[in-house]
This record gives structure tokens, C-alpha cells and sequence, in this order.
């Protein structure tokens, strides 16, 4: 498990990213390099980074689901994943 203050400053950069979204785009369409220089550091969608929704594991993420690897593999073995079963040939 990843820290909880760890996990609270993802969210906190993706709040920040939503926010300056527009104001991001305005700025780089204008042209304007010192405008965008002048925003938050953290509200440059760059700096994210993808995480579990349940570990908060920033390792091993699959995009498709939005869960590590780990959690994947306790999850389709149990059959919470719908669709998805283990491969035996």
C-alpha cells in the first residue's frame, strides 16, 4: 500500500491539471511561453502519474483497468472481473 499522503498529492496534481486545463491551452495556442512559466508547476498534466485505484501502487499500472498488475491477478482469479479468466491451453 502506498502511502496515504502519497495518494492525496496525486489527487491534489489532478485537481490542479482540471483546473488549469483551459487556461493551459489558451496560453500554449497564443504563444505566450512566459504565461505558461507563471502557472503552478503541478498543474502541467506531465507530472501525473497513473496509480492503482486501490493500492495506490504506482508500479506495474494497467491503463485498461486502472489497477496494478497484482491486484489484476487477485481480482480475475476470483472472478470480480467480469470477462476475463485465466488462459490454460
Amino acid at each position: 500500500m502506498a502511502k496515504e499522503s502519497m495518494k492525496a498529492r496525486e489527487r491534489k496534481r489532478e485537481r490542479l491539471v482540471a483546473k488549469y486545463a483551459k487556461k493551459r491551452a489558451e496560453l500554449k495556442a497564443a504563444g505566450d511561453y512566459v504565461g505558461l512559466q507563471k502557472l503552478p508547476k503541478n498543474a502541467s498534466p506531465v507530472r501525473l502519474h497513473n496509480r492503482c485505484k486501490i493500492t495506490g501502487r504506482p508500479k506495474g499500472y494497467m491503463r485498461q483497468f486502472g489497477i496494478s498488475r497484482i491486484n489484476f491477478r487477485e481480482m480475475a482469479n476470483s472472478g470480480l472481473i467480469p470477462g476475463i479468466k485465466k488462459a490454460s491451453w
